[in-house]
Protein backbone atom coordinates (compact mmCIF):
# COMPACT_ATOMS: atom_id res chain seq x y z
CA UNK A 1 0.00 0.00 0.00
CA UNK A 2 2.49 2.50 1.39
CA UNK A 3 4.50 1.46 -2.30
CA UNK A 4 1.40 2.56 -4.38
CA UNK A 5 1.49 5.64 -2.67
CA UNK A 6 4.72 6.91 -3.24
CA UNK A 7 4.52 5.46 -6.62
CA UNK A 8 1.36 7.65 -6.88
CA UNK A 9 2.89 10.45 -5.52
CA UNK A 10 6.29 10.82 -7.66
CA UNK A 11 3.55 10.21 -11.14
CA UNK A 12 1.56 13.56 -9.40
CA UNK A 13 4.84 15.26 -8.75
CA UNK A 14 5.97 14.66 -12.69
CA UNK A 15 2.83 15.70 -13.81
CA UNK A 16 3.03 18.88 -12.06
CA UNK A 17 7.00 19.72 -13.32
CA UNK A 18 5.53 18.47 -17.06
CA UNK A 19 3.36 20.83 -16.68
CA UNK A 20 5.51 23.86 -15.41
CA UNK A 21 5.98 26.86 -18.67
CA UNK A 22 9.16 25.78 -20.32
CA UNK A 23 10.00 29.43 -21.52
CA UNK A 24 8.75 33.10 -20.26
CA UNK A 25 7.33 33.53 -23.63
CA UNK A 26 6.41 32.53 -26.69
CA UNK A 27 5.52 34.49 -29.88
CA UNK A 28 3.23 31.87 -31.94
CA UNK A 29 2.93 31.86 -35.66
CA UNK A 30 4.51 34.68 -36.93
CA UNK A 31 6.55 35.40 -40.05
CA UNK A 32 10.13 35.64 -38.78
CA UNK A 33 12.80 37.68 -40.08
CA UNK A 34 15.85 37.12 -38.15
CA UNK A 35 17.83 40.21 -39.39
CA UNK A 36 20.17 38.50 -41.74
CA UNK A 37 18.40 39.97 -44.82
CA UNK A 38 16.90 36.20 -45.63
CA UNK A 39 13.17 36.21 -46.67
CA UNK A 40 10.61 35.22 -43.64
CA UNK A 41 9.28 31.93 -42.34
CA UNK A 42 6.43 31.31 -39.91
CA UNK A 43 7.86 29.90 -36.51
CA UNK A 44 7.82 30.14 -33.07
CA UNK A 45 9.78 32.36 -31.09
CA UNK A 46 10.78 30.98 -27.26
CA UNK A 47 12.10 33.50 -24.36
CA UNK A 48 13.43 32.34 -21.23
CA UNK A 49 15.12 35.35 -19.39
CA UNK A 50 16.79 37.97 -21.34
CA UNK A 51 17.29 35.75 -23.79
CA UNK A 52 16.50 33.52 -26.87
CA UNK A 53 15.81 30.35 -26.20
CA UNK A 54 14.60 28.87 -28.88
CA UNK A 55 13.43 29.61 -32.53
CA UNK A 56 11.56 27.27 -34.84
CA UNK A 57 8.17 25.89 -36.14
CA UNK A 58 5.37 24.99 -33.64
CA UNK A 59 7.84 24.48 -30.73
CA UNK A 60 6.93 22.44 -28.09
CA UNK A 61 6.23 23.26 -24.80
CA UNK A 62 4.72 26.86 -23.53
CA UNK A 63 5.22 29.99 -22.23
CA UNK A 64 4.21 31.67 -19.11
CA UNK A 65 2.45 34.24 -21.62
CA UNK A 66 1.79 33.79 -24.86
CA UNK A 67 1.42 35.76 -28.04
CA UNK A 68 -0.17 34.74 -31.72
CA UNK A 69 1.15 36.99 -34.21
CA UNK A 70 0.08 34.73 -37.58
CA UNK A 71 0.18 37.42 -40.27
CA UNK A 72 2.26 39.86 -38.00
CA UNK A 73 6.32 39.89 -38.82
CA UNK A 74 8.56 39.19 -35.86
CA UNK A 75 12.38 41.04 -36.01
CA UNK A 76 14.71 41.92 -33.80
CA UNK A 77 14.58 45.10 -32.16
CA UNK A 78 15.15 48.61 -34.35
CA UNK A 79 19.17 49.85 -33.50
CA UNK A 80 18.35 54.26 -33.67
CA UNK A 81 22.30 55.14 -35.01
CA UNK A 82 22.13 58.48 -34.30
CA UNK A 83 19.52 58.98 -31.25
CA UNK A 84 19.39 62.44 -29.28
CA UNK A 85 17.65 61.18 -26.06
CA UNK A 86 19.93 62.30 -23.85
CA UNK A 87 17.96 65.02 -22.08
CA UNK A 88 14.14 63.69 -22.90
CA UNK A 89 14.81 60.39 -20.91
CA UNK A 90 15.02 62.99 -17.85
CA UNK A 91 11.62 63.91 -19.01
CA UNK A 92 10.43 60.58 -20.58
CA UNK A 93 12.15 56.97 -19.56
CA UNK A 94 10.14 55.16 -22.41
CA UNK A 95 11.61 57.44 -25.03
CA UNK A 96 8.38 56.61 -26.51
CA UNK A 97 8.28 58.19 -30.21
CA UNK A 98 10.54 55.76 -30.96
CA UNK A 99 9.54 53.31 -28.27
CA UNK A 100 6.13 53.25 -30.61
CA UNK A 101 8.35 52.21 -34.12
CA UNK A 102 10.22 49.53 -32.79
CA UNK A 103 13.51 51.46 -31.43
CA UNK A 104 14.91 48.57 -28.46
CA UNK A 105 18.68 50.34 -28.47
CA UNK A 106 19.52 54.20 -28.54
CA UNK A 107 22.73 55.15 -29.43
CA UNK A 108 24.04 58.35 -28.36
CA UNK A 109 27.12 61.05 -28.79
CA UNK A 110 27.32 62.97 -31.67
CA UNK A 111 28.02 65.55 -28.81
CA UNK A 112 28.32 63.45 -25.61
CA UNK A 113 27.33 63.93 -21.56
CA UNK A 114 30.77 63.43 -20.99
CA UNK A 115 33.56 63.80 -19.76
CA UNK A 116 32.32 67.01 -18.34
CA UNK A 117 34.59 70.17 -16.39
CA UNK A 118 33.24 71.89 -13.20
CA UNK A 119 32.61 75.02 -15.90
CA UNK A 120 30.88 72.53 -18.36
CA UNK A 121 28.59 71.32 -15.83
CA UNK A 122 27.69 74.64 -15.02
CA UNK A 123 27.01 75.44 -18.87
CA UNK A 124 24.91 72.62 -19.27
CA UNK A 125 22.57 73.13 -16.87
CA UNK A 126 22.42 77.00 -17.73
CA UNK A 127 22.00 76.04 -21.60
CA UNK A 128 19.24 73.29 -20.40
CA UNK A 129 15.64 74.12 -22.50
CA UNK A 130 12.31 72.85 -21.31
CA UNK A 131 13.42 69.59 -19.74
CA UNK A 132 15.07 70.37 -16.55
CA UNK A 133 17.74 68.08 -14.62
CA UNK A 134 20.65 68.46 -12.27
CA UNK A 135 23.97 67.48 -13.84
CA UNK A 136 25.64 65.33 -10.87
CA UNK A 137 27.87 63.74 -13.29
CA UNK A 138 31.34 64.04 -14.80
CA UNK A 139 32.21 61.36 -16.93
CA UNK A 140 30.08 59.62 -19.40
CA UNK A 141 30.14 56.09 -17.38
CA UNK A 142 28.62 57.98 -14.69
CA UNK A 143 25.92 59.61 -16.97
CA UNK A 144 24.96 56.44 -18.30
CA UNK A 145 24.93 54.83 -14.92
CA UNK A 146 22.79 57.55 -13.54
CA UNK A 147 20.22 57.01 -16.84
CA UNK A 148 19.54 53.47 -16.14
CA UNK A 149 18.88 53.86 -12.61
CA UNK A 150 16.07 56.13 -13.34
CA UNK A 151 14.29 53.66 -15.34
CA UNK A 152 14.07 53.32 -18.97
CA UNK A 153 12.51 51.29 -21.72
CA UNK A 154 14.92 50.64 -24.72
CA UNK A 155 18.72 49.86 -24.45
CA UNK A 156 21.21 53.01 -24.37
CA UNK A 157 24.55 53.21 -25.60
CA UNK A 158 26.65 56.00 -26.25
CA UNK A 159 30.21 56.99 -28.56
CA UNK A 160 32.68 59.57 -26.53
CA UNK A 161 32.56 62.89 -28.48
CA UNK A 162 35.70 64.62 -30.13
CA UNK A 163 34.36 67.83 -28.84
CA UNK A 164 33.29 66.83 -25.39
CA UNK A 165 36.98 66.14 -25.07
CA UNK A 166 38.17 68.81 -26.74
CA UNK A 167 35.87 71.48 -24.90
CA UNK A 168 37.31 69.75 -21.39
CA UNK A 169 41.15 70.86 -22.10
CA UNK A 170 40.59 73.61 -24.52
CA UNK A 171 36.99 75.23 -23.97
CA UNK A 172 35.14 76.55 -26.64
CA UNK A 173 37.61 78.94 -28.41
CA UNK A 174 39.12 78.46 -32.00
CA UNK A 175 42.68 77.39 -30.89
CA UNK A 176 44.84 74.15 -31.58
CA UNK A 177 45.73 71.58 -28.53
CA UNK A 178 49.56 71.95 -27.71
CA UNK A 179 51.31 67.92 -27.55
CA UNK A 180 50.48 67.59 -24.05
CA UNK A 181 46.61 68.58 -24.71
CA UNK A 182 46.56 66.31 -27.17
CA UNK A 183 47.42 63.33 -25.12
CA UNK A 184 45.28 64.76 -22.48
CA UNK A 185 42.72 64.28 -24.89
CA UNK A 186 43.64 60.80 -26.10
CA UNK A 187 43.75 59.80 -22.26
CA UNK A 188 40.24 61.06 -21.95
CA UNK A 189 38.90 58.90 -25.17
CA UNK A 190 40.42 55.92 -23.72
CA UNK A 191 38.73 56.52 -20.56
CA UNK A 192 35.80 56.88 -21.74
CA UNK A 193 35.72 53.95 -24.12
CA UNK A 194 36.66 51.40 -20.81
CA UNK A 195 33.84 53.17 -19.25
CA UNK A 196 31.83 51.35 -22.31
CA UNK A 197 31.81 54.21 -24.97
CA UNK A 198 31.31 52.71 -28.65
CA UNK A 199 33.70 54.74 -29.93
CA UNK A 200 34.55 58.53 -30.81
CA UNK A 201 32.12 61.06 -33.01
CA UNK A 202 32.23 64.74 -34.11
CA UNK A 203 30.12 67.33 -35.42
CA UNK A 204 32.60 69.17 -37.51
CA UNK A 205 30.02 72.13 -39.02
CA UNK A 206 29.23 73.73 -35.29
CA UNK A 207 31.65 75.35 -33.08
CA UNK A 208 33.71 74.35 -31.28
CA UNK A 209 34.17 71.37 -32.78
CA UNK A 210 34.64 72.60 -36.85
CA UNK A 211 38.50 73.75 -35.05
CA UNK A 212 39.56 70.61 -34.83
CA UNK A 213 42.14 69.36 -37.99
CA UNK A 214 42.54 66.22 -39.20
CA UNK A 215 45.40 65.08 -37.60
CA UNK A 216 43.46 66.05 -33.86
CA UNK A 217 40.76 63.76 -35.50
CA UNK A 218 42.99 61.03 -36.66
CA UNK A 219 44.91 60.92 -33.09
CA UNK A 220 41.28 60.28 -31.39
CA UNK A 221 40.24 58.04 -33.38
CA UNK A 222 43.12 55.75 -33.29
CA UNK A 223 42.49 55.78 -29.47
CA UNK A 224 39.05 54.68 -29.88
CA UNK A 225 40.26 51.96 -32.59
CA UNK A 226 42.59 50.77 -29.90
CA UNK A 227 39.85 50.22 -27.71
CA UNK A 228 37.49 48.23 -29.99
CA UNK A 229 35.76 51.20 -31.42
CA UNK A 230 35.14 53.51 -34.31
CA UNK A 231 35.04 56.60 -35.68
CA UNK A 232 31.70 58.17 -36.62
CA UNK A 233 31.05 61.74 -37.24
CA UNK A 234 28.60 64.61 -38.85
CA UNK A 235 31.07 65.44 -41.37
CA UNK A 236 32.62 68.84 -42.16
CA UNK A 237 30.27 69.53 -44.88
CA UNK A 238 27.45 67.76 -46.70
CA UNK A 239 26.89 70.20 -49.50
CA UNK A 240 29.53 72.33 -51.34
CA UNK A 241 32.73 70.41 -50.18
CA UNK A 242 30.62 67.27 -49.21
CA UNK A 243 33.06 64.91 -51.81
CA UNK A 244 36.23 66.31 -49.83
CA UNK A 245 34.37 65.61 -46.59
CA UNK A 246 33.90 62.12 -47.32
CA UNK A 247 38.09 61.62 -48.54
CA UNK A 248 38.74 63.30 -44.77
CA UNK A 249 36.47 60.46 -43.26
CA UNK A 250 37.86 57.39 -44.98
CA UNK A 251 41.21 58.67 -44.73
CA UNK A 252 40.33 59.12 -40.81
CA UNK A 253 39.39 55.04 -41.13
CA UNK A 254 42.51 53.72 -43.20
CA UNK A 255 44.63 55.92 -40.66
CA UNK A 256 43.08 54.68 -37.45
CA UNK A 257 42.68 50.83 -38.25
CA UNK A 258 39.08 51.42 -37.52
CA UNK A 259 35.54 51.57 -38.92
CA UNK A 260 34.08 54.98 -39.62
CA UNK A 261 30.54 56.04 -40.50
CA UNK A 262 28.63 58.89 -41.42
CA UNK A 263 26.02 60.74 -39.53
CA UNK A 264 23.28 61.46 -41.32
CA UNK A 265 23.99 60.81 -45.20
CA UNK A 266 23.07 63.56 -47.63
CA UNK A 267 23.69 66.20 -49.99
CA UNK A 268 22.71 69.66 -48.81
CA UNK A 269 21.26 72.25 -50.57
CA UNK A 270 20.29 71.80 -54.72
CA UNK A 271 23.46 72.85 -56.07
CA UNK A 272 24.77 69.72 -53.97
CA UNK A 273 22.19 67.29 -55.49
CA UNK A 274 24.31 66.15 -58.24
CA UNK A 275 26.92 64.58 -55.65
CA UNK A 276 25.03 61.44 -54.74
CA UNK A 277 26.56 59.23 -57.59
CA UNK A 278 30.22 60.73 -56.25
CA UNK A 279 29.78 59.74 -53.11
CA UNK A 280 28.40 56.60 -53.59
CA UNK A 281 31.60 55.57 -56.01
CA UNK A 282 33.93 56.99 -52.80
CA UNK A 283 32.36 54.90 -50.18
CA UNK A 284 32.29 52.07 -52.45
CA UNK A 285 35.40 52.39 -53.90
CA UNK A 286 36.94 52.69 -50.31
CA UNK A 287 34.98 49.70 -49.06
CA UNK A 288 36.25 47.05 -52.43
CA UNK A 289 39.98 48.16 -50.58
CA UNK A 290 38.46 46.95 -47.40
CA UNK A 291 38.17 50.02 -45.64
CA UNK A 292 35.34 49.87 -43.26
CA UNK A 293 33.42 52.65 -43.95
CA UNK A 294 29.42 53.41 -43.66
CA UNK A 295 26.39 55.54 -43.34
CA UNK A 296 22.86 56.18 -41.83
CA UNK A 297 20.29 58.59 -42.72
CA UNK A 298 17.09 59.67 -41.48
CA UNK A 299 14.17 59.02 -44.19
CA UNK A 300 13.43 63.22 -44.74
CA UNK A 301 13.95 66.25 -47.29
CA UNK A 302 14.66 68.24 -44.36
CA UNK A 303 17.17 68.29 -41.58
CA UNK A 304 17.09 69.66 -38.07
CA UNK A 305 19.29 71.74 -36.56
CA UNK A 306 20.31 75.23 -35.21
CA UNK A 307 20.41 78.57 -36.23
CA UNK A 308 24.29 78.29 -35.49
CA UNK A 309 24.57 76.71 -38.53
CA UNK A 310 23.20 79.66 -40.41
CA UNK A 311 26.00 81.83 -39.06
CA UNK A 312 30.02 81.82 -39.54
CA UNK A 313 32.29 79.82 -37.03
CA UNK A 314 34.01 82.89 -36.20
CA UNK A 315 31.63 84.41 -34.80
CA UNK A 316 30.17 81.60 -32.28
CA UNK A 317 34.32 81.28 -30.96
CA UNK A 318 33.99 80.90 -27.37
CA UNK A 319 30.57 79.45 -27.30
CA UNK A 320 26.95 80.61 -26.85
CA UNK A 321 27.42 83.36 -24.36
CA UNK A 322 30.39 84.64 -26.56
CA UNK A 323 28.42 84.41 -30.23
CA UNK A 324 25.14 86.13 -28.81
CA UNK A 325 27.58 89.21 -27.61
CA UNK A 326 29.42 89.31 -30.76
CA UNK A 327 25.82 89.63 -32.36
CA UNK A 328 24.78 92.70 -30.31
CA UNK A 329 28.00 94.52 -31.27
CA UNK A 330 26.42 97.55 -34.25
CA UNK A 331 30.15 96.09 -35.73
CA UNK A 332 29.97 92.92 -36.37
CA UNK A 333 26.54 92.49 -37.60
CA UNK A 334 27.10 93.71 -41.21
CA UNK A 335 29.78 91.27 -41.51
CA UNK A 336 27.73 88.47 -40.21
CA UNK A 337 24.64 89.57 -42.35
CA UNK A 338 26.90 89.49 -45.53
CA UNK A 339 28.41 86.35 -44.63
CA UNK A 340 24.55 84.71 -44.14
CA UNK A 341 23.83 85.94 -47.62
CA UNK A 342 26.75 84.03 -49.16
CA UNK A 343 24.97 81.17 -50.69
CA UNK A 344 28.72 79.62 -51.11
CA UNK A 345 31.41 80.24 -48.82
CA UNK A 346 34.72 79.06 -48.64
CA UNK A 347 35.12 78.10 -44.61
CA UNK A 348 31.88 76.82 -43.33
CA UNK A 349 28.73 75.40 -44.01
CA UNK A 350 26.02 77.56 -44.69
CA UNK A 351 22.55 75.24 -44.56
CA UNK A 352 20.68 78.71 -44.53
CA UNK A 353 21.68 79.62 -47.58
CA UNK A 354 20.55 75.85 -49.20
CA UNK A 355 17.16 75.86 -47.40
CA UNK A 356 16.58 79.85 -48.14
CA UNK A 357 14.09 82.31 -45.46
CA UNK A 358 11.00 80.12 -47.25
CA UNK A 359 12.70 76.75 -46.53
CA UNK A 360 13.69 77.63 -42.81
CA UNK A 361 10.92 76.12 -40.30
CA UNK A 362 10.99 77.09 -36.36
CA UNK A 363 10.95 74.76 -34.51
CA UNK A 364 12.00 75.62 -30.71
CA UNK A 365 12.49 78.08 -28.77
CA UNK A 366 13.50 78.21 -24.56
CA UNK A 367 11.75 82.03 -24.18
CA UNK A 368 8.06 81.15 -23.82
CA UNK A 369 7.56 84.48 -25.53
CA UNK A 370 8.53 83.43 -28.68
CA UNK A 371 6.91 79.91 -28.57
CA UNK A 372 4.17 80.91 -30.35
CA UNK A 373 6.37 81.70 -33.36
CA UNK A 374 7.12 77.38 -33.47
CA UNK A 375 5.79 76.08 -36.68
CA UNK A 376 6.36 79.30 -38.58
CA UNK A 377 8.82 80.11 -41.35
CA UNK A 378 11.89 82.34 -41.03
CA UNK A 379 10.12 84.04 -44.21
CA UNK A 380 6.88 84.75 -42.24
CA UNK A 381 8.47 85.95 -39.36
CA UNK A 382 10.59 88.11 -41.11
CA UNK A 383 7.57 89.69 -42.61
CA UNK A 384 5.97 90.14 -39.79
CA UNK A 385 8.54 92.01 -38.04
CA UNK A 386 9.49 94.04 -41.01
CA UNK A 387 12.79 93.16 -41.50
CA UNK A 388 15.08 91.42 -43.47
CA UNK A 389 14.80 87.36 -42.38
CA UNK A 390 18.56 87.07 -41.82
CA UNK A 391 18.44 90.04 -39.34
CA UNK A 392 15.40 87.79 -37.83
CA UNK A 393 17.49 85.06 -37.84
CA UNK A 394 20.44 86.93 -35.49
CA UNK A 395 17.56 89.11 -32.97
CA UNK A 396 15.63 85.59 -32.46
CA UNK A 397 19.16 84.28 -31.29
CA UNK A 398 19.76 87.38 -29.27
CA UNK A 399 15.79 87.09 -27.92
CA UNK A 400 15.95 83.16 -26.89
CA UNK A 401 19.88 82.85 -25.53
CA UNK A 402 20.02 79.62 -27.53
CA UNK A 403 21.01 78.58 -30.88
CA UNK A 404 17.15 78.10 -32.08
CA UNK A 405 15.99 75.00 -33.30
CA UNK A 406 14.95 74.78 -36.78
CA UNK A 407 14.28 72.79 -39.87
CA UNK A 408 16.06 72.99 -43.21
CA UNK A 409 14.58 71.69 -45.81
CA UNK A 410 17.29 70.88 -48.23
CA UNK A 411 17.40 67.24 -50.06
CA UNK A 412 16.24 65.19 -52.74
CA UNK A 413 13.40 62.77 -52.43
CA UNK A 414 14.83 61.10 -55.05
CA UNK A 415 18.36 61.02 -53.51
CA UNK A 416 16.42 59.50 -50.87
CA UNK A 417 14.77 56.95 -52.00
CA UNK A 418 18.21 55.72 -53.81
CA UNK A 419 20.14 55.90 -50.62
CA UNK A 420 17.83 53.68 -48.67
CA UNK A 421 18.32 50.72 -51.16
CA UNK A 422 22.04 50.98 -50.77
CA UNK A 423 23.33 48.28 -48.80
CA UNK A 424 25.54 50.05 -46.84
CA UNK A 425 23.50 52.35 -45.07
CA UNK A 426 21.50 52.15 -41.55
CA UNK A 427 19.13 54.56 -40.13
CA UNK A 428 19.09 57.36 -37.19
CA UNK A 429 16.15 60.04 -36.38
CA UNK A 430 18.74 62.43 -35.37
CA UNK A 431 15.93 63.19 -32.55
CA UNK A 432 15.37 63.22 -29.10
CA UNK A 433 12.47 60.42 -27.72
CA UNK A 434 9.66 62.48 -27.80
CA UNK A 435 6.12 61.86 -26.50
CA UNK A 436 3.10 63.60 -27.39
CA UNK A 437 2.12 65.43 -23.88
CA UNK A 438 3.52 67.30 -21.31
CA UNK A 439 7.10 69.34 -21.71
CA UNK A 440 7.18 67.80 -25.32
CA UNK A 441 4.04 69.99 -26.74
CA UNK A 442 5.96 73.30 -25.60
CA UNK A 443 8.34 72.63 -29.18
CA UNK A 444 7.76 71.40 -32.50
CA UNK A 445 9.42 68.49 -33.32
CA UNK A 446 10.50 67.56 -36.36
CA UNK A 447 8.95 64.62 -37.75
CA UNK A 448 11.44 61.98 -38.11
CA UNK A 449 11.09 61.91 -34.20
CA UNK A 450 7.81 59.81 -34.30
CA UNK A 451 8.70 58.95 -37.86
CA UNK A 452 11.98 57.73 -39.20
CA UNK A 453 12.03 54.05 -39.17
CA UNK A 454 8.51 53.28 -39.42
CA UNK A 455 8.45 55.20 -42.77
CA UNK A 456 11.40 53.33 -43.63
CA UNK A 457 8.92 50.19 -43.63
CA UNK A 458 5.60 51.41 -44.79
CA UNK A 459 6.44 53.93 -47.18
CA UNK A 460 9.69 52.80 -48.62
CA UNK A 461 9.46 48.85 -47.90
CA UNK A 462 5.34 48.80 -49.00
CA UNK A 463 4.67 52.06 -51.39
CA UNK A 464 7.26 52.79 -53.16
CA UNK A 465 9.00 49.67 -53.10
CA UNK A 466 12.86 50.79 -53.00
CA UNK A 467 13.86 48.63 -50.82
CA UNK A 468 12.45 45.08 -50.25
CA UNK A 469 11.29 44.12 -46.20
CA UNK A 470 13.76 41.43 -45.29
CA UNK A 471 16.82 43.62 -46.51
CA UNK A 472 15.12 46.51 -44.83
CA UNK A 473 15.07 44.68 -41.40
CA UNK A 474 18.58 43.68 -42.08
CA UNK A 475 19.47 47.49 -42.11
CA UNK A 476 17.53 48.40 -38.90
CA UNK A 477 19.08 45.34 -36.81
CA UNK A 478 22.02 43.25 -37.79
CA UNK A 479 23.90 45.30 -39.60
CA UNK A 480 24.03 48.40 -37.37
CA UNK A 481 24.89 46.06 -34.45
CA UNK A 482 27.88 44.58 -36.53
CA UNK A 483 28.86 47.73 -37.11
CA UNK A 484 29.22 48.48 -33.57
CA UNK A 485 31.03 45.31 -32.96
CA UNK A 486 27.99 43.98 -30.75
CA UNK A 487 28.06 40.66 -30.29
CA UNK A 488 24.82 39.49 -29.04
CA UNK A 489 21.73 41.75 -30.51
CA UNK A 490 20.45 42.43 -34.06
CA UNK A 491 19.01 38.72 -34.60
CA UNK A 492 16.43 36.69 -34.10
CA UNK A 493 18.96 33.94 -33.32
CA UNK A 494 19.19 31.58 -30.21
CA UNK A 495 21.65 33.01 -26.79
CA UNK A 496 20.95 36.76 -28.72
CA UNK A 497 19.18 39.20 -25.63
CA UNK A 498 15.50 38.78 -26.43
CA UNK A 499 15.28 42.62 -28.24
CA UNK A 500 12.27 41.75 -30.56
CA UNK A 501 9.50 43.42 -32.04
CA UNK A 502 6.29 42.47 -33.58
CA UNK A 503 4.64 44.74 -36.21
CA UNK A 504 2.28 43.98 -39.14
CA UNK A 505 3.67 45.31 -42.62
CA UNK A 506 0.14 45.94 -44.31
CA UNK A 507 -0.62 48.59 -41.71
CA UNK A 508 2.55 50.03 -40.50
CA UNK A 509 2.94 53.69 -40.57
CA UNK A 510 3.86 57.08 -39.97
CA UNK A 511 1.72 59.79 -39.02
CA UNK A 512 3.77 62.94 -37.88
CA UNK A 513 3.77 65.58 -40.33
CA UNK A 514 5.60 69.48 -40.28
CA UNK A 515 2.48 70.96 -39.38
CA UNK A 516 1.88 68.29 -36.63
CA UNK A 517 4.45 66.30 -35.91
CA UNK A 518 3.26 64.70 -32.45
CA UNK A 519 1.63 61.96 -33.86
CA UNK A 520 2.77 58.61 -32.92
CA UNK A 521 3.50 55.83 -35.74
CA UNK A 522 0.76 52.75 -35.68
CA UNK A 523 1.43 48.96 -36.72
CA UNK A 524 3.89 48.18 -33.73
CA UNK A 525 1.81 46.05 -31.71
CA UNK A 526 4.65 44.27 -29.56
CA UNK A 527 8.19 45.50 -27.96
CA UNK A 528 10.18 42.97 -26.16
CA UNK A 529 13.01 44.73 -24.41
CA UNK A 530 15.74 42.10 -22.63
CA UNK A 531 12.93 39.79 -22.46
CA UNK A 532 10.80 42.20 -20.83
CA UNK A 533 7.26 44.19 -22.72
CA UNK A 534 7.93 47.91 -23.10
CA UNK A 535 4.95 47.53 -25.27
CA UNK A 536 2.28 45.39 -25.07
CA UNK A 537 -0.64 45.29 -27.57
CA UNK A 538 0.40 48.15 -28.82
CA UNK A 539 0.47 50.07 -25.50
CA UNK A 540 3.38 51.87 -23.55
CA UNK A 541 3.94 49.55 -20.24
CA UNK A 542 6.08 51.89 -18.91
CA UNK A 543 8.66 49.27 -17.72
CA UNK A 544 12.44 49.55 -17.13
CA UNK A 545 13.10 47.06 -19.35
CA UNK A 546 16.43 48.87 -21.11
CA UNK A 547 20.06 48.54 -20.21
CA UNK A 548 23.30 50.11 -20.57
CA UNK A 549 24.59 48.50 -24.04
CA UNK A 550 28.71 48.86 -23.57
CA UNK A 551 31.25 48.84 -25.95
CA UNK A 552 34.23 45.66 -26.09
CA UNK A 553 36.72 47.68 -24.05
CA UNK A 554 34.22 48.36 -21.60
CA UNK A 555 36.09 47.36 -18.05
CA UNK A 556 33.19 45.85 -16.35
CA UNK A 557 33.20 42.61 -18.29
CA UNK A 558 35.68 39.89 -18.53
CA UNK A 559 38.78 40.72 -21.11
CA UNK A 560 37.79 44.56 -20.93
CA UNK A 561 40.04 47.23 -21.70
CA UNK A 562 41.97 48.75 -24.53
CA UNK A 563 44.56 46.68 -27.08
CA UNK A 564 48.16 47.95 -27.75
CA UNK A 565 46.71 48.20 -31.68
CA UNK A 566 43.52 48.19 -33.56
CA UNK A 567 44.67 44.76 -35.02
CA UNK A 568 43.98 43.06 -31.75
CA UNK A 569 40.55 43.39 -32.15
CA UNK A 570 38.01 41.66 -34.63
CA UNK A 571 36.42 43.71 -37.09
CA UNK A 572 33.07 43.44 -39.10
CA UNK A 573 32.42 44.81 -42.55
Amino acid sequence: MKASVLVLALLMAGAVQAAEPAYDLVIRNGTVYDGSGEAGHVADVAVKGDRIAAIGPKLPGRGKAEIDAKGKAVAPGFINMLSHVEDSLFADGRALSDLAQGVTLEVLGEDSMGPLTPEMRSLMAKRQGDIKYDVSWTTLGQYLDHVRARGISPNLASFVGAGTVRTNLLGEADMQPSPEQLDRMRALVRQAMEEGALGVTDALIYSPNTYARTPELTALAKVSAQCGGMYIAHIRSEGDRFIEAIDETIDIAEASGGPAEIFHFKQAGRDNWGKLDAAIARIEAARAKGTRITADMYTYTAGATGLDAAMPSWVQNGGLEKWIERLKDPAIRPRVLAEMRNAHPADWENLYAGAGPEGTLLLSFKNSKLKPLSGKTLAQIAADRHQSPEDTAIDLVIEDGSRVGVAYFLMSEDNIRREVALPWMSFGSDEEGAAPEGHFLLQKHHPRAYGNFVRLLGHYVRDTHDVALPEAIRRLTSFPAETLSLSDRGRLKQGYMADIVVFDPATIADHATYDQPDQLATGVEQVIVNGGFAIKDGKATGAATGRIVHGRAWTGAPGGGCKASASDWTWSR
